[in-house]
């Protein structure tokens, strides 16, 4: 067991930024974490208005995460954070990461991991060299019956994958929101700070993820085609990828941030020899699994038959049945089995097994790959394009 909370900075995040409250209620929930410092904005009033907000001390509220990760650096060893999370828009996540780490602090970064495929193998090396860990917050991956999934495709029950369906449809970008005061929409929309890829690089990589993740199996080639719907816009508001997986398998994802009146509907389909398997994020505590010579069962986190279920589904419900469980929980999975291998690893013990599971910085380097790969098989005349890292 580890003996004190472990302690965390954050940059970015600071007030009214939707995804750094997130991540402080999801690292909150299992009482492990505290957070003792941030630069919370590139806008100094920001950071001090919200580091105060937060009850940090004023020594550790800080306006530039250079000055942050230098001085949090100097502090004696029981005082220092031991993590950073960096919730900050794309463009600005490979340099604090890399300070950092160089400064010798374990990283928690949001999705996608940088702005280039470049950046993250430079953080994949840097990774390496220092033996720090990294967590890559793809939320999904934190629910259990995405893990009950995963477990149940592992066993072999459902014979050989044969197809794989992922899509995910939004529609908060129907209209032209970035020059209607949206901030979100604003950067992510913007090539100079959300990168080469609109849609597919926002939620189109946590499709991509998902199908990886839970089959096993990785993409080794894809067909690709975008679409800028909204006029005016600059990057892709939609799109559809025709997928190929190792082991013959084949599939399809679409993914789309025009679909109007969806809200954040992600759902996963997969197929075998002898069955298959549905899952929704807006259902999340139920999977689905269809039989070819037997009816069909529906499978329940948290319910009363625990005994059916794996230990990897298991261990991450955190409430009984009936208690929805959603995006905070799983949010809050990941944090989770990272502080526990993180705690584990500073006092010289092995982490359990399923405290490793957590994506890192492979996932963040097939993410990256896969926005360029969908990309380039856009801009093709030939359009199927072999799957490169």
């Amino acid at each position: 067991m580890k003996k004190r909370k472990l302690r965390m900075g954050m940059i970015g995040g600071g007030k009214d930024a939707f995804i750094g409250a997130i991540h402080r209620l999801a690292v909150n929930m299992d009482g492990q974490v505290e957070l003792v410092c941030g630069a919370l904005s590139i806008n100094p009033d920001v950071a001090q208005e919200s580091g105060k907000m937060l009850f940090l001390p004023d020594d550790r509220i800080y306006t530039s995460y250079i000055d942050m990760l230098d001085k949090e650096a100097a502090r004696p060893a029981d005082e220092r954070m031991d993590f950073v999370t960096i919730v900050t828009p794309n463009f600005a996540h490979f340099a604090p990461a890399m300070k950092a780490l160089e400064c010798g602090f374990n990283v928690v970064i949001e999705k996608p991991i940088t702005f280039t495929l470049e950046e993250a193998k430079l953080l994949e090396k840097k990774l390496a060299e220092t033996g720090l860990m990294l967590l890559l917050t793809h939320t999904y991956a934190g629910y259990p019956m995405v893990k009950e999934a995963r477990e149940i495709i592992k066993s072999g029950k459902l014979g050989k994958v044969r197809k794989i369906y992922v899509e995910y449809l939004q529609g908060w970008l129907s209209r032209l929101s970035e020059r209607e005061g949206n901030a979100q929409a604003s950067w992510r929309t913007d090539p100079s700070k959300s990168g080469k890829a609109g849609c597919m690089g926002d939620i189109g990589t946590h499709a991509a993820h998902l199908a990886e993740y839970t089959s096993g199996l990785k993409i080794t080639a894809l067909n690709a085609a975008l679409n800028i719907v909204v006029d005016g816009r600059m990057l892709d508001d939609d799109g559809s990828v025709l997928l190929k997986f190792e082991q013959e398998a084949t599939g399809t994802l679409i993914a789309s941030q025009v679909a109007a009146g969806e809200e954040n509907s992600l759902k996963l389909r997969i197929y075998g020899e002898n069955g298959g398997l549905e899952w929704s994020q807006m259902e999340p505590n139920t999977l689905t699994v269809r039989w070819f010579d037997r009816p069909a069962e529906t499978l329940r986190a948290g319910g009363g038959y625990t005994d059916r279920l794996s230990k990897s589904a298991t261990s991450n419900c955190r409430t009984p049945g009936g208690h929805p469980e959603g995006y905070l929980e799983a949010f809050a999975n990941l944090y989770k089995n990272f502080v526990l291998a993180l705690g584990a690893r500073i006092e010289g013990r092995e982490p359990e097994p399923e405290w490793l599971d957590f994506p890192s910085i492979n996932e963040g380097i097939r993410g990256m790959a896969f926005i360029d790969n969908v990309v380039a098989s856009n801009a093709s005349n030939d359009k199927w394009t072999t799957y490169t890292v």
